[in-house]
């Protein structure tokens, strides 16, 4: 199955998953799929992955506001930078869906979910994770963890799509998803 999702490198564990003794998904199978009931347009699909986007763009600006540590601020900023390109992106799709241009103002006037990437709000995380937002290497790993999640969370709602336009732009923002991970891992090496 994982093979079938683009990785590269499965491993079969002895022991099954009570063998794992590392990270791993959080939450209920169901976690964030209140979002996506598999009914949905692709416009609508479109708004929502906008708004997870912009919920996670909003958190790192916030820490660069509170945040003492210079490199952790940069940090932060530029897992902000990234979010915009992922935001940009889904714009530019519902902008080539719809036949028209709207800016970013424009669309961010539509009705948005109040969580991040991956279903859960900030206070969610930061209590899942508990994360020393002072050490690069906590913020890299919960920012992985947020990308994880996200990357889950599409992944579930690609499978329940009914429509196939929906379910390609769902596993396609999933496949960003998986590659903004490999980045994220890359600043650990």
């Amino acid at each position: 199955m994982l093979a079938g999702k683009g990785f590269g490198k499965v491993i079969n564990m002895a022991g099954g998953i009570k063998g794992w003794n590392s990270e791993t998904a959080v939450g209920p199978e169901d976690l964030g799929l209140s979002l996506f009931t598999g009914h949905e347009s692709l416009e609508e699909v479109l708004v929502i992955a906008y708004s997870l986007e912009k919920g996670l763009f909003d958190f790192y600006i916030s820490m660069t506001e509170i945040i003492t540590d210079t490199k952790v601020r940069q940090l932060f900023n530029q897992l902000s930078t990234i979010e915009i390109k992922h935001q940009e992106r889904v714009l530019a799709e519902y902008n080539d869906l719809k036949k028209n241009h709207i800016t970013r103002e424009e669309f961010e006037q539509q009705p948005a979910a109040t969580m991040m990437e991956g279903g859960l709000t900030t206070e969610e995380y930061l209590a899942l994770y508990k994360p020393d937002l002072d050490s690069i290497r906590d913020v890299v790993s919960l920012a992985m963890g947020i990308e994880g999640q996200a990357l889950d969370l599409y992944s579930r709602a690609a499978d329940r799509a009914s429509n196939k336009e929906v379910k390609n732009s769902l596993l396609k923002i999933a496949d960003e998803e998986r590659a903004h991970l490999r980045q994220l891992g890359a600043l650990l090496d």
